[in-house]
């Protein structure tokens, strides 16, 4: 599959320590980066040794309500939105229990830095290098053109209070979604395990960034 398959897998690896080796069989594949003509490559690789395991930072969801079931993780983001078209809300935002900002938007992303070049990236989110240590905060289609984008260190934990005109918002954990009610108080902060990425020798980070997001080549020619 693609990126939308590997997240599924987290789910199901959970802290058991196996790597992950992500084939793209879906369209830009940011974390299953190894094309589908390349497979046999791949494997020749694995069964070589020559491949790295990258540690991936996974991001901890705790809540007031049950939430996610046995698996109140992700390796992307968290995020929290209005529901359909409902009028914009207010979220309180909290690090380390003192008071950051109130957030007037559609909602908010909370990403690792994995998750930098997902969800995030597309609301104005910076990218951030995986080994970097730190979290994402990026309002989603906020009020105030002065709010930015915030990078906090993975240590911090991050804590929600809503506020809406309708009763219910939508909270996601990479593809999984939940409704939750007003009374809802969430935190976020990191995971005590992580997940196990292979990625093989040739490829970095930097390699990544200029082939998915096209950087360096110039299509005017």
């Amino acid at each position: 599959g693609g990126d939308g398959t590997l997240l599924d897998t987290v789910t199901l690896v959970r802290d058991s320590g196996i790597p992950v080796l992500g084939i793209n069989y879906g369209r830009l594949g940011f974390l299953a980066n190894i094309g589908k003509e390349d497979l046999n490559q791949a494997l020749d690789a694995l069964v070589n040794r020559q491949y790295v395991l990258d540690k991936r930072t996974l991001l901890h969801l705790d809540a007031n309500l049950p939430l996610f079931g046995d698996c109140p993780y992700a390796l992307n983001e968290l995020s929290i939105h209005k529901r359909d078209v409902s009028p914009m809300i207010k979220i309180h935002t909290y690090l380390n229990g003192e008071f950051l900002n109130t957030y007037w938007a559609d909602g908010i992303i909370v990403a690792t830095p994995t998750g930098s070049t997902g969800y995030s990236l597309s609301c104005n989110g910076p990218v951030v290098f995986p080994e970097s240590g730190s979290f994402v905060i990026t309002p989603v289609a906020p009020h105030n053109l002065n709010i930015r984008p915030i990078i906090v260190p993975e240590n911090t934990i991050i804590s929600f209070e809503l506020e809406g005109r309708t009763d219910g918002f939508i909270c996601t954990l990479d593809s999984r979604r939940e409704t939750v009610s007003n009374e809802i108080q969430i935190a976020v902060r990191k995971e005590s395990f992580g997940i196990n990425l292979i990625r093989l020798n040739e490829n970095n980070f930097l390699t990544t960034l200029r082939n998915k997001l096209s950087w360096g080549f110039d299509k005017r020619n």
